[in-house]
């Protein structure tokens, strides 16, 4: 299936699979692209000297073409920017809009730049400043999220871009594939849905919470880190969600110092970077810490199994997905699906 997302980074099938920081690894990404689709690799939870070992063992991995996720507000972009050149990574996407000058950066290196976005503003803001295509992530979509439904933002950003557009949030099969293309997307993006394939380094117990989950088990909490997450609804999250202004302080004060020893930051660059996040934003203290700590209560469940002590971020797709393919398998079988639907279409 050719679609301008194809055309663009050069793979087979029009499906991306998003760069979820602890989960999108070297061995995902890889089987990703080895099917044919286009998978990112997550940076921000690495260090640059780790950044740079993931791409190299993604590329020992496969000859197909992958992108990395950048952080654009982190103060090291540039290096990761210079490693991404350096390396050949085809494509670079953005949880946050990249400047007008990054993006250049990275164009007249040859590299596709994909920020991904959840306003129509911000579309028109990035593809102004030169971005090759975009990701539009709407309100059912996992992690930070916002308000709008994908059905009605999707269309939106179609719309008002003359760029390629990605849409993401509430994907996971060939249906879900057609009703984007229908909408004038040029591909899906799904992150929860290649979280739960047998390629996917998340624990099986962790994987096994995600399958048991129903639609009404995925919540959207600012309790966290003060802005909308969308994640499984856990005693975690139930506990901060109840717990007053000193109680969750000493909560995050107790769950700060655990991440402290893990994550071997100091207090003052804990608050630090929870006081860069609270910029602009009324956050309490406690959420200071814990947005400061955002990447390690996701750890904490992701890599180390400790639901009890992390967060695990979910589309609200999870509710309907039942198995654990390969990421050959999950991508052969949405294709599938799509051009069934295809065939089944009355005819123009």
């Amino acid at each position: 299936m050719k679609t301008a997302l194809t055309e663009l980074v050069g793979i087979e099938h029009p499906i991306v699979q998003t760069g979820m920081g602890w989960v999108a690894g070297p061995r995902l990404v890889s089987a990703t692209a080895d099917a044919g689709a286009l998978g990112i690799l997550a940076s921000a939870t690495m260090t640059v000297p780790e950044l740079r070992a993931a791409v190299r063992e993604v590329r020992s991995r496969t000859d197909r073409p992958f992108g990395v996720n950048l952080r654009a507000d982190a103060g090291d972009a540039r290096e990761r920017v210079r490693i991404i050149v350096e390396e050949g990574v085809r494509v670079a996407s953005f949880a946050l809009a990249p400047s007008r000058e990054l993006i250049a950066e990275l164009k007249d290196a040859g590299v596709v730049v994909i920020p991904s976005v959840g306003a129509r503003r911000h579309a028109e803001k990035v593809a102004a400043w030169g971005a090759d295509a975009v990701v539009v992530q709407g309100g059912e979509g996992g992690g930070h999220t916002g308000e709008v439904a994908t059905t009605v933002l999707l269309p939106q950003v179609v719309d008002a871009v003359g760029i390629p557009v990605i849409a993401a949030g509430g994907f996971h099969d060939g249906r879900g594939l057609v009703a984007a293309l229908a909408y004038g997307a040029a591909g899906v993006a799904m992150g929860t849905r290649f979280l739960l394939t047998s390629d996917s380094t998340v624990p099986d117990a962790v994987k096994a919470l995600y399958l048991a989950a129903t639609v009404k088990d995925i919540t959207v909490t600012t309790a966290v880190d003060g802005l909308p997450h969308r994640m499984l609804r856990t005693e975690l999250v139930a506990a901060l969600e109840r717990a007053g202004r000193v109680r969750a302080l000493a909560q995050a004060v107790r769950r700060a110092a655990g991440f402290r020893r893990i994550g071997g930051l100091s207090w003052a660059a804990m608050v630090r970077d929870g006081l860069a996040m609270r910029h602009g934003r009324n956050l309490s203290w406690s959420q200071v810490l814990l947005a400061a700590n955002t990447p390690m209560l996701l750890r904490a469940s992701m890599v180390e199994g400790r639901t009890d002590l992390g967060v695990m971020a979910s589309g609200q797709v999870a509710g309907v997905i039942e198995d654990l393919p390969s990421c050959a398998e999950l991508v052969a079988r949405i294709m599938s699906e799509a051009a069934q639907v295809l065939r089944t279409l009355p005819p123009a």
